[in-house]
């Protein structure tokens, strides 16, 4: 296998990765949870018609499709690439991508993206045709969220639907997987490793899209910061997706080390409960006090954004007042990217006003293991709001548990990030901030906020396909979220990477490792 990959890359000799963060892999179902880390893992093994460009990640190419065109405003037709394999040999067609698509628009997480890519028909076994409801003008970003699988192999392993995270189902996609991607799972053990190896069969390898030399990869949950880090600086490990932000300059400092500097697309927010009448996890009865717009925002300026800056987050972030993830529409005037003061006098009053002089309790939702020290964040944000007489109840648990809980809306405010490799507004407004719909819109809107005025803007904005209007559409939209105060923006992640000196990487802004690029010498 090895042998293989020098004679097709020119690669050095073939090596394994290990590798480590501090959140666990949940499940190898590709269409049951829509999370960072999760996807990253999964990538390895399922692939998408169209995948991103290495120096242009705003740029779409050809993937398991080779060609697309738009004959009509809703009609999009693919051409399929032929020759490819899924892992157990069998061949791609037209019906796995009819499957999948499908399949897809059953799975809380992927059913927005489905239906915006609309109805997908069989024309050949290397041809689909999309009717979409209305004229998708990121038809491309759309699919690259949506992994195709095989129809033959869920129907036998009756997995034809995806699993359903939030009832903690297990089938057997959600334990084994079956792609047609450059790598092949061979081991999974919850809460210690996943083992993958390279699919020699793979059709990227003609190609010469296997530009590094790996050839197995081992990647280990490691929750503690430390334990990471020693791990990497003894050689157990040979690279680290986060490690921990009070290190970095020593790391900087270290001969055997490298630090991959960069951005993320995330943005990292508070939100809140604002559907139901009676606030649940929390001591106010008979009324929801973050149903009123001046509690959302005395919560708002009781929080000293610089401070969460220097001392939690070491630097490493970049605060925002914009609901939207870094680096996607910069025709959003910089002017609104200005936050509300840092006023907690002014919070006490807008508590009073809101009808709350004392104050009020409640339960704020973290993950443990997600975010860049998220249950460091929301400590540090419930001893701010004590200041402003609110008592807030940090309850941080793992993101296997956390996620399950936002889909079940067991929640009363929660801390929560967003984040994409898209360049498109549509894709954080639609699932995060629309009102819920059975065809994915508010998928993970979990405070279940309702505005038909910014519902209306969203809308347009998926389907307008003239740049100037949707932009104009975008800017509007992001005027009334703010108005509103329907989140709480903090900042932007800054995301350092750490390796070996001898392991090449391209750092991402969607914090994703793809292993077809590095090195390891």
């Amino acid at each position: 296998m090895c042998i293989a990959l020098l004679a097709v890359s020119a690669a050095p000799a073939a090596k394994t990765l290990r590798w480590a963060s501090q959140g666990d892999l949940v499940t190898l179902d590709p269409h049951s949870f829509n999370e960072g880390l999760n996807r990253n893992l999964n990538n390895f093994v399922y692939e998408y018609l169209v995948v991103r460009d290495q120096a242009r990640p705003d740029k779409l190419n050809p993937g398991l499709a080779v060609s697309w065109s738009n004959p009509t405003p809703q009609t999009w037709v693919f051409k399929l690439r032929e020759g490819v394999k899924f892992h157990d040999g069998s061949a791609f067609t037209a019906d796995d991508v009819v499957f999948s698509i499908l399949r897809a628009r059953e799975a809380n997480a992927f059913r927005l993206f489905a239906h915006q890519a609309g109805v997908p028909r069989k024309i050949d076994d290397y041809t689909v045709e999309f009717t979409t409801p209305v004229p998708n003008p990121i038809m491309l970003d759309t699919l690259n969220s949506l992994s195709i699988m095989s129809k033959a192999w869920c129907e036998k392993n009756k997995a034809p639907l995806p699993q359903i995270l939030a009832k903690n189902e297990v089938t057997f996609a959600s334990r084994h997987a079956m792609g047609t991607g450059p790598y092949v799972v061979t081991s999974w053990e919850p809460g210690v490793r996943v083992g993958f190896r390279a699919n020699p069969n793979w059709w990227g390898l003609k190609m010469g899209r296997m530009e590094g030399n790996v050839d197995a990869i081992t990647y280990r949950p490691i929750g503690n910061a430390a334990t990471r880090m020693a791990a990497l600086k003894s050689g157990e490990l040979d690279f680290v997706l986060d490690p921990s932000v009070q290190d970095i300059p020593r790391l900087r400092d270290d001969p055997g080390l490298k630090v991959w500097e960069g951005s993320e697309n995330r943005l990292i927010f508070l939100a809140f409960d604002q559907e139901r009448d009676q606030l649940p996890y929390s001591d106010v009865k008979g009324r929801n006090p973050f149903k009123d717009r001046r509690v959302r925002q005395a919560l708002y300026q009781a929080i000293d954004i610089n401070a969460l800056k220097t001392q939690v987050m070491r630097g490493l972030s970049i605060p925002t007042a914009m609901p939207l993830p870094a680096g996607i529409d910069t025709g959003v005037p910089a002017a609104m990217d200005k936050r509300l003061s840092h006023d907690p006098a002014a919070a006490k009053r807008l508590l009073t006003e809101a009808g709350y002089p004392g104050g009020f309790g409640f339960s704020l939702l973290c993950p443990n293991d997600r975010y860049i020290n998220d249950e460091k964040l929301c400590v540090a944000l419930a001893a701010m709001w004590a200041r402003v007489g609110v008592n807030v109840k940090v309850e941080a648990i793992p993101k296997a548990q956390f996620f399950p809980r936002l889909n079940r809306r067991e929640v009363s405010a929660y801390l929560h990030g967003w984040g994409t490799a898209s360049t498109h507004a549509i894709e954080t407004f639609k699932p995060l901030f629309h009102s819920r719909t059975a065809q994915g819109a508010g998928s993970a809107n979990f405070g279940a906020f309702t505005d038909a005025q910014l519902d209306l803007l969203i809308d347009r904005m998926e389907s307008e396909m003239n740049l100037a209007e949707r932009q104009s559409l975008i800017i509007r939209a992001v005027q009334l979220m703010q108005d509103e105060v329907y989140i709480i923006p903090l900042h932007r992640q800054v995301i350092p990477w750490a390796s070996r000196r001898n392991v090449s990487v391209v750092h991402n802004s969607d914090n994703t490792l793809e292993p077809l690029w590095v090195r390891i010498d």
